[in-house]
């Protein structure tokens, strides 16, 4: 079961927007991948973000404070106080907490409750409550669609650029597709709202939203932290003594990076502005690690320079200096 949206924004449940707003902005601060490395940052970042998403919208948070977590599932012609009251009836509380068993889903959220006594047919509990209200000459009126959700996997270039896809879904109506249109500069785990196109509503009522999980794909040659991009830079011995600007590939195309004289391994060099771009905001950097590489076949030559290097040099790669 979610925790609470007020609880994970911490605020109470009469709080205005500025203050909702205010919740967020200092908890995305602390929680953001990209300042905080704590592996349970991402999850509490994006629960976050999920609580913000509901409590910002108006109709979204009148919806979320009657019906708790079901709010995308309830129809919307449901009065708040008899749902309360029908679902205490059959032993569950507004917020979707259950006492007994439930099975398919109706437009009041779940469909039957099973105790330890007779099964209970919700929809002639509500029925009873609301006499002929909701309900057509076949049955129930406009009734909502549910919410959907499905996982798209990306590769690093098509998060940089954005791309499209078509995706195939099943839902009660049947098989289907649809084309989707990824923006530019998404993160793993973003979610994506497409309005309308979860499943479908039945007796004229609206369809649900269908979300996008973005998933990007290990990369053989790029590593990501948020926006950020990371990627190795081969150096030979003498480019990391002295000094030079070496042509390198990124998602957006050729960039140069310069190496600095006296560069040692590890030492990361940053483009800024070449991760993943940002629509709201400043786009990610690249860095580039430095990896120092010695031929493994030194021709004799070479094995001389470097000899007359060791016998003059008065570096010394392991003192603390």
């Amino acid at each position: 079961m979610a925790r609470d949206s007020y609880e994970v924004l911490g605020v109470s449940r009469d709080a205005d927007q500025s203050e909702i707003q205010r919740a967020y902005r200092k908890l995305a601060r602390k929680l953001h991948p990209d300042v905080n490395k704590d592996p349970g940052a991402e999850d509490r970042f994006k629960e976050l973000s999920e609580a913000y998403d509901v409590l910002s919208d108006p109709d979204q948070r009148k919806r979320y404070d009657a019906f708790g977590e079901n709010f995308r599932r309830v129809d919307a012609n449901v009065d708040p106080d008899a749902y309360r009251r029908a679902r205490a009836y059959a032993g569950a509380d507004a917020t979707g907490g259950r006492s007994g068993g439930w099975g398919g889903a109706g437009p009041y959220g779940d469909f039957r409750y099973s105790g330890s006594g007779d099964d209970v047919d919700l929809e002639d509990l509500l029925g009873g409550i609301f006499g002929a209200r909701g309900r057509g000459r076949g049955g129930w009126g406009p009734v909502s669609g549910s919410d959907q959700e499905t996982e798209v996997e990306l590769s690093v270039e098509e998060a940089y650029t954005g791309t499209q896809r078509t995706l195939s879904l099943r839902d009660a109506a049947g098989p289907r597709t649809i084309d989707v249109v990824i923006p530019a500069g998404v993160v793993d785990g973003q979610r994506i709202r497409l309005r309308g196109q979860g499943g479908q509503g039945s007796g004229g009522g609206e369809a649900g939203d269908l979300y996008l999980i973005v998933r990007i794909a290990p990369h053989p040659r790029y590593r990501l932290e948020g926006r950020d991009l990371h990627v190795m830079l081969p150096l030979a011995a003498w480019e990391a003594a002295l000094g030079t600007s070496l042509p390198i590939e990124t998602p957006g195309g050729p960039a140069t990076v310069k190496v600095p004289v006296g560069t040692s391994s590890h030492r990361r060099l940053r483009l800024k502005g070449r991760g993943l771009p940002n629509k709201a905001g400043k786009p990610g950097d690249l860095y580039a690690e430095a990896q120092i590489k010695v031929s493994k076949s030194l021709s004799a030559e070479e094995r001389k320079l470097f000899e007359k290097l060791g016998k003059v040099s008065t570096f010394d790669p392991r003192s603390s200096q």
